[in-house]
């Protein structure tokens, strides 16, 4: 049996969709083991259709409409009198997957154009959580944005971060995490901490993990319950102790004040309420104070710290003034 003849043709479509029954197979075997030629072509061919069904598990791409769109093609080239070509099955069959097999390759170059598009999220003036591609959690605080990709690709998962947010990162070891703000990387892993930026600061504060933060050439590594502080000015990254919890009031709604110096406190409250809380006296700045503020107007918290720490308030236009 030779390749020209059409029952071949048929055979090798059957095979290749499995569903050739066992006298085909064996059909086959015979016409593959007769020439060494009739070995290549169906070498080639089950190569052909092997790539494209790779790329059809990406993309799906509909065959009959592809090999209808090149029918037409092949009759616009062809020239009103000419005779009607006689294509075997064989051959047409080539021709359709080298078709699904064009079109897929461009419908999957726009797939990674769209998976690589930027997605931008604004929390405005609300607090906002986001899911991550790579399944990682993001809550953002008030007026914070992060920009990522719609898909995580190469060896890093990076996206940038204005604001203040709080991280919990889904561990994977081969693509390290890594966030740019404000001029500062910081790079993890798999763990859960706090990036807030500003103007002329960036901080950032870990609940657990290891956090690496990088300054062009100077870095610090972090432990739970560190912080580092990076300053414009600074040429490196200062790590210190985190000495209270108040940073993580927008997800928690609570104020946890543990032997917290006053101007801690009011620094918090001003950015949580958009208040102008002012210190009139600085004999009173550091005064301690240990209490837990949960889901509390800003009036009653200024009522406990007036009792509390015996100090008075009082109201000059927008600002309230404690002494």
């Amino acid at each position: 049996m030779n390749r020209d003849n059409n029952s071949i043709d048929e055979l090798l479509v059957k095979y290749l969709l499995h569903e050739a029954d066992a006298q085909e197979h064996l059909t086959l075997m015979k016409w593959r083991e007769a020439k060494a030629e009739n070995e290549q072509y169906f070498t080639d061919f089950r190569l052909i259709w092997e790539e494209s069904k790779k790329l059809q598990s990406t993309i799906a791409v509909d065959e009959t409409a592809a090999w209808e769109r090149l029918q037409i093609r092949l009759n616009k080239d062809q020239a009103p009198a000419a005779a009607p070509r006689r294509v075997n099955l064989m051959m047409r069959n080539l021709m359709r997957v080298a078709a699904v097999l064009v079109l897929c390759v461009g419908g999957y170059f726009l797939y990674e154009q769209q998976a690589n598009k930027m997605i931008t999220v604004y929390s405005e003036a609300a607090i906002r959580k986001e899911t991550l591609p790579d399944g990682s959690v993001v809550t953002l605080n008030r007026h914070a944005s992060i920009t990522y990709p719609k898909r995580f690709t190469g060896g890093s998962r990076g996206i940038t971060l204005s604001g203040e947010a709080f991280f919990n990162i889904t561990p994977d070891k081969t693509k390290p995490f890594i966030i740019e703000a404000n001029g500062v990387s910081v790079k993890v892993v798999g763990t859960s901490f706090n990036v807030k930026t500003g103007a002329d600061k960036t901080e950032v504060i870990v609940e657990t993990g290891i956090v690496e933060v990088i300054k062009k050439e100077y870095s610090v590594r972090l432990s739970p319950a560190e912080k580092a502080t990076v300053t414009a000015t600074a040429a490196a990254p200062v790590k210190d102790v985190a000495k209270d919890a108040l940073y993580n009031y927008y997800r928690t709604n609570e104020f946890v004040c543990n032997n917290t110096p006053l101007w801690r406190l009011v620094e918090v409250l001003n950015e949580a309420y958009d208040a102008r809380i002012v210190i009139g006296n600085d004999n009173i700045r550091e005064l301690p104070l240990t209490a837990t503020f949960k889901n509390e107007n800003l009036n009653d918290i200024l009522s406990i710290i007036i009792e509390t720490l015996d100090v008075t308030a009082e109201r000059r236009g927008t600002d309230i003034v404690l002494q």
